[in-house]
């Protein structure tokens, strides 16, 4: 089967998310995008899956195919991290701490877009994490209004366990307005934090 994704015009992550879609049920994905930002990420995704991908400049846009040849490839790894192998994996869950509304550091509107870009392929990735922690501005994300509300609900619905903290809505005056996850305490979120298997912070 073959399949035709039109990503033009489309933020990041959303061609490399589409197209993983289209894989899913098709030996051969023609993804359409205008940036070359998102020919490097379709790019990327193509190897990752064992996929051969040719690409085509046209009077409409960058036409790039993907054609399944294989297994997955084995991502390349950078030269400069460093892997540890360990004889057992992390005994504890998954936890994704979020104590800031913002992704990284920059222009706050910047790192705004590149949160939702986050929450959105969280949907899409695995593994899904066990716990969502939110604290201090990281409260601002489930609230209503929030753009990344809809995809931390969606999240919920899937069982993934979200955390609130409980002083920082009150600080923030947005008790009242909590659009996702359960109103928790530091008791709690500690004890999530200490029994991890993994952390990962944004």
């Amino acid at each position: 089967m073959k399949k035709t994704v039109d990503a033009r015009g489309l933020a990041c992550p959303q061609p490399v998310v589409l197209t993983l879609k289209a894989l899913a049920d098709a030996a051969e994905v023609t993804t359409i995008v205008d940036d070359q930002a998102a020919v490097e990420n379709v790019t990327r995704l193509a190897r990752s899956k064992g996929c051969s991908v040719a690409v085509a400049e046209k009077e409409d846009g960058i036409h790039l195919t993907l054609r399944r040849e294989g297994a997955p490839a084995e991502p390349a790894v950078a030269e400069h991290v460093v892997v540890c192998s360990s004889s057992a994996a992390p005994a504890g869950p998954l936890v994704v701490f979020v104590p800031s509304d913002c992704f990284g550091r920059g222009p706050a509107e910047l790192g705004e877009r590149l949160m939702g870009a986050f929450f959105h392929s969280l949907l899409e990735v695995a593994p899904k994490p066990k716990t969502l922690i939110f604290m201090n501005s990281g409260v601002k994300l489930v609230v209503e209004g929030s753009r990344v509300l809809e995809d931390v609900r969606a999240l919920a619905a899937l069982g993934i366990e979200i955390l609130v903290c409980g002083t920082c809505l009150g600080y923030f005056e947005l008790t009242d307005k909590l659009g996702a996850g359960q109103i928790s305490n530091m008791y709690d979120i500690a004890t999530s934090l200490l029994e991890a298997g993994r952390i990962v912070e944004l």
